[in-house]
Order: C-alpha cells, then sequence, then structure tokens
C-alpha cells in the first residue's frame, strides 16, 4: 500500500521507471506474470548465499525466463551433481574450485569439519538443488533436505505449492511427503482457503482436476487437507511450517478460520 498522502500520479512515475527488480527468494510464475502485467517491471531473480554472492542471475542484456535464476556469473564454474557426484541437469548446486572464486568465503568460522564438507571433491557443494535446460539456464527446487522422494522420483514441494495456488479458491499451501506403502511417500498438500469459500469433498475433487492438468502424472498432489497453516520466518520453505502464498488475501474477515478441517481427502 502506498504510504498515507502519497500522490498517486509520482508513484505511478516512480513505478514505470523501474527497469528490473531482482529476489534471492524463489518465486512463483504468478508473481513473475502479476508484476509484469500491472506494473511493466520484468523481475530478474537470482540465486546467492550468505557464503558467496549472487551466483545465478539474470542479467540486463539475457533474455529471462520467468522462474528461472539465470545462468552462471561471470568468475564461477556451476555445475548440478547428483548423490554420487556425477554433473547431471537436475542436483545439486555446486560451484568448482579450480580456480577458486574470489567471492567464495574461506571457511567457516571454527567448524573444519563442515567446511570439509562442503569444500569436498573439488566444489563448494551449496546445499540448495535446481535443474538446468537445454539453453542453460538454472531453476531453483529447493533445499535438498526439502526435496523428497515419491516412487524413485524427486520432487520439489514449491513446485507442486505454486501449481495448486493458482487455483482461485487457494490462498495458501504447503506440500509435504505424506508415507505410503507402495510408493514410500506421496504429496499432501495442506491448504488454507480464500474467506468465503468452505471446505467439501466436491472442492478437493475440482482441486485435484485443476492441478492434473498442471504437472505430470508423477508429480500429481494425492492427498489434501484444508488447514491453518503456521508460519515462522518466510525465507523457509513450505514444508518447514511457512506456506506458499498467492495474491489472495485471506485476512480482514472474523470467522475464516471456518475452512480448517482435519479430513484428508485422497485421489
Amino acid at each position: 500500500m502506498p504510504p498515507s498522502g502519497a500522490n498517486p500520479r509520482a508513484l505511478s512515475r516512480s513505478i514505470k521507471a523501474l527497469r528490473a527488480s531482482r529476489t534471492s527468494a524463489v518465486f512463483s510464475v504468478i508473481i513473475f506474470e502479476k508484476v509484469r502485467a500491472a506494473w511493466g517491471v520484468t523481475i530478474r531473480n537470482g540465486f546467492g548465499q550468505t557464503e558467496n554472492v549472487l551466483t545465478l542471475g539474470n542479467f540486463p542484456g539475457q533474455k529471462v525466463k520467468p522462474g528461472a535464476v539465470g545462468k552462471a556469473s561471470p568468475g564461477h564454474e556451476v555445475v548440478l551433481l547428483d548423490p554420487e557426484g556425477r554433473e547431471c541437469n537436475a542436483g545439486e548446486i555446486c560451484i568448482g574450485l579450480e580456480p577458486r572464486p574470489l567471492s567464495l568465503m574461506p571457511g567457516y568460522v571454527d567448524d573444519a569439519g563442515r567446511t570439509a564438507r562442503a569444500m569436498e571433491g573439488g566444489y563448494y557443494h551449496t546445499g540448495d538443488v535446481a535443474h538446468c535446460d537445454e539453453d542453460g539456464y538454472f531453476t531453483y527446487v529447493g533445499r535438498s533436505d526439502d526435496v523428497f522422494k515419491s516412487s524413485d522420483y524427486r520432487l520439489s514441494p514449491f513446485e507442486l505449492e505454486s501449481a495448486l495456488i493458482e487455483h482461485p479458491a487457494i490462498a495458501e499451501a504447503a506440500v509435504v511427503p505424506s508415507p505410503d506403502p507402495i510408493r514410500w511417500n506421496v504429496p499432501k498438500a495442506f491448504l488454507t482457503l480464500c474467506p468465503g469459500v468452505e471446505p467439501t469433498r466436491e472442492l478437493a475433487k475440482d482441486i485435484f482436476i485443476f492441478v492434473r492438468g498442471r504437472l505430470g502424472p508423477y508429480k500429481r498432489v494425492r492427498r489434501i487437507e484444508f488447514s491453518a497453516l503456521p508460519r515462522l520466518s518466510p525465507a523457509r520453505s513450505a514444508g518447514c511450517n511457512c506456506a506458499r502464498s498467492s495474491s489472495k488475501s485471506t485476512t480482514g474477515r472474523r470467522g475464516a478460520r471456518t475452512n480448517i478441517g482435519r479430513k484428508t481427502f485422497r485421489n
């Protein structure tokens, strides 16, 4: 919201003067498209850590792919490694140490063991997971301890949550692994509905059908529970008690918690 007494025309001119905005956090394509449609501003997303600088980015003069964190910044050899340390198209974001980038920290203070693990095998291991397309653009998936396996497929909670919050009835979504006797784990979604929307079996069925058209068969959400979502730090993922939120408000109406339920709907 603009500050009280702000000149709307001046605010409009300020927004139009923006050429690009960058965020180091993962964000939904929905936000990218809404900002561009409303303000004509292209968000240039990127990836970096406290331990280094902006390692991946959508830099000026470079084509921006919605949702992608771009390409490696100058002076950095960025590769994706699988759990066996082999290069792949979907794996942990790692930075080559030969030569060692000047931007990278020397190590963790008073923790030689952690430093050695992070620098193992000639790479700095970020602990973050991404995938890379045929054009060399990286798309952030999540922390390696947030990604989970279902029927031997690695699933990103963020990707599933981003598909869910496109549904007009959903305000917030959090996806976690739920034990399953056949698939080991299946995606379960905890959903907060928009004010005035009631949780029903028919709505759950509609949501299952909705996301089915947006995700591959192995990524489908198999269980839904309507619930109020707890939240900690906004930097944490939905699976760590912080909801992935859409632009639809969940506040401003007494009794909005009527959409809380303990029943799990299965697909």
